[in-house]
Formats: C-alpha cells, structure tokens, sequence
C-alpha cells in the first residue's frame, strides 16, 4: 500500500473511493474556481503539455479518467481533435458540471460522461487508444488495481498521459511549497469552499503520492511497455508518459 492510499477525505473511516466521491460531490460548486486561482492558472498550461503528449500519435478514441468538470477532456478534445472522448469519475456532482461546460462549447458529439470505479472500469479490454488524467490518481483507492484498468482498456500501442501534483525535491522550492499545502491552501479551502478539510487532504495526498523514478516503475508494473516522467514548475507537477 503506498502512502496515499492510506489518507481518506474527512479522516473517517469507511472506504476511500466512497469517501473520495462525497468530497468532490461537496467541493464541486467552487471546485474550478479554486483549483485555477490557488494553482495562479498555471495548471492550464500543465494540461496542454500533457494532451501535447499525444499529439503526434493522433488518437480516435480516448477515455479520460478522474474527468471531474472536464477541463481536461474540454483540451484534449480540442487539441486532439478525437471521435469520441468518454470522462469518467466517481463525482456526479463534478460531472454534471462538466456536461454543462461541454454543452456551451458545443463539444456534446464528441464528449460524454459515464459514473465510473476506476478500480473496476466496466469498458472491453483494448478500447481506446489513449487514457489521459489529470490530478486524480493520487486519490485513487488501489493505484496499483487503477492503473493496470488503465492499462487494460488501452489498444496495444496505445499511451498514457498523466499529470499529477507533486512535491518539489529541491531547497528552498521544497520548503516553500510545504508552506503554500499546509497554510495558504487549507485556509482558501475553507474561505471559498467552506471545506477546509478536503484541501487539507487534497495537500496531503501530493505529499505522500509516489512520484519520479518510483511512479515510472509502478506503471511498469502495471502492465506498461515503456514509461517516463517530466518535472514542470519546479517539480510542483509532474507529468508521466507510458506505452501499452
């Protein structure tokens, strides 16, 4: 069991995924607006890094997982121009506003949504040529399990784009970067959410997420072919790349 497997939303007992679907559900009035002021919108140009991954293999069919309200898959479908792009997430509160902004982009033939376990995802094996997700796997109950579905619905040869939060390894990013989780992100969680425990585990979970050189390993295991990783923003994020 890795580090973040162990932190549950709310430090309450009961299984993680279940937990984690009634935060989200709690958080997702202000969700957007939260993420894009504490991250200073830098986590726009994270997501467009992550969907460039892809480019260059031009994929038809892509499943996007922990979608939340769909920003990610909003990018993907728009940069990569795919027939059908499928989010998915435990959070129904989160998905229904993503359906809401795919609608006013006029994206609705091109993205849908599905309620889905990602530790049991209900699509054939080889379905799609690229999975994607952005800042949701850390939350997953069993990463291992999550990522070897990922990897089963994937076509051979196909790639996985993932971009996660990750705490910095250098002096002084580091230590001002534990500041920022501890301090400034719980107190504007409460602020604007009116949810100060869920950014208190949201900064817990980047802490004790595996990342680097462990995380390429753990996608290896998994079942990927190939796998690396990219530190972005002083390692504050991180990107991973894997081929089925």
């Amino acid at each position: 069991m890795y580090g973040q497997e162990k932190i549950k939303p709310y430090n309450a007992q009961g299984e993680k995924g279940k937990l984690v679907e009634e935060m989200f559900d709690n958080i997702s009035p202000t969700y957007d607006t939260l993420n894009h002021r504490l991250s200073w919108g830098i986590d726009k140009g994270w997501r467009k890094k992550a969907i460039g991954q892809l480019a260059p293999y031009a994929p038809r069919t892509v499943l996007d997982i922990a979608t939340g309200t769909g920003d990610f898959a909003i990018l993907a479908a728009e940069q990569l121009h795919p027939d059908t792009l499928i989010g998915a997430d435990l959070s129904e509160g989160m998905m229904r506003i993503g359906r809401e902004k795919v609608q006013q982009r006029g994206l609705s033939h091109i993205i849908s949504f599905a309620k889905e376990d990602c530790m049991a995802l209900r699509f054939p094996d080889a379905t799609f040529d690229a999975v994607t997700a952005a800042f949701g796997i850390r939350n997953f109950q069993d990463l291992d399990k999550g990522l070897s579905e990922m990897c089963r619905v994937l076509k051979k040869g196909g790639h996985l784009s993932i971009v996660e939060l990750t705490q910095p390894v250098s002096f002084p990013i580091r230590q001002l970067f534990n500041l920022y989780s501890h301090t400034i992100l719980p107190f504007y969680g409460k602020l604007i959410s009116n949810d100060r425990a869920a950014y208190s585990y949201l900064s817990a979970t980047i802490e004790a997420f595996p990342q680097g050189e462990e995380m390429v390993g753990i996608l290896k295991k998994a079942g990927f072919a190939e796998a690396s990783f990219k530190r972005l923003t002083f390692g504050i994020c991180t990107m991973y790349f894997a081929t089925k």
